[in-house]
């Protein structure tokens, strides 16, 4: 009888290890903060536009911003706009950073109100530029918003990611 009784406490005890023990490597996982740092988008803005070709776009001010978008600048804390030189084109890249959390998909809403005109325009009149727009990076990170239209818009993708790691 006793020799059951302890058998079953060491057969409870490792079990309740087992499950202190999956417990903590679970909980060790998860408790990683992704945290976005706080980076200026002028920085963010130079490895990107280092990371790929910009020689057919031209940084924009933010009249071009409203323009563009429909979002005024003095409704977020900075951006950096290229936009292409000819209206042949349609490479655009977009890195905002709003005031506020609450503003992120206001602001990402605006910018796909953008990217659905631009298809509309290039659709039929430029397939190579249309395929460009359909491949279009967006992509919000606290409070920062991506736009990357480009044939080279995964590389610009990647140093936008790595900006603010």
């Amino acid at each position: 009888m006793i020799r059951l009784k302890k058998s079953r406490i060491k057969k409870f005890m490792a079990g309740t290890l087992a499950t202190i023990l999956i417990a903590g490597a679970l909980s060790g996982c998860s408790t990683k903060s992704k945290e976005t740092k706080n980076v200026s988008v002028k920085e963010i803005s130079k490895k990107v536009v280092e990371s790929i070709d910009t020689s057919n776009m031209k940084k924009e001010d933010g009249n071009k911003l409203e323009k563009l978008y429909g979002i005024k600048p003095e409704d977020v804390e900075e951006f950096t706009v290229y936009s292409p030189k000819s209206n042949l084109k349609a490479d655009e890249i977009a890195i905002i950073k709003a005031k506020d959390s609450n503003d992120v998909d206001k602001i990402k809403e605006k910018i796909e109100e953008r990217i659905k005109k631009q298809e509309s325009s290039f659709k039929d009149y430029l397939p190579d530029e249309y395929f460009l727009i359909e491949k279009h990076v967006l992509k919000t990170n606290g409070n920062y918003i991506f736009l990357a239209i480009s044939k080279d818009a995964e590389k610009a993708e990647n140093a936008f990611d790595e900006s603010i790691k």
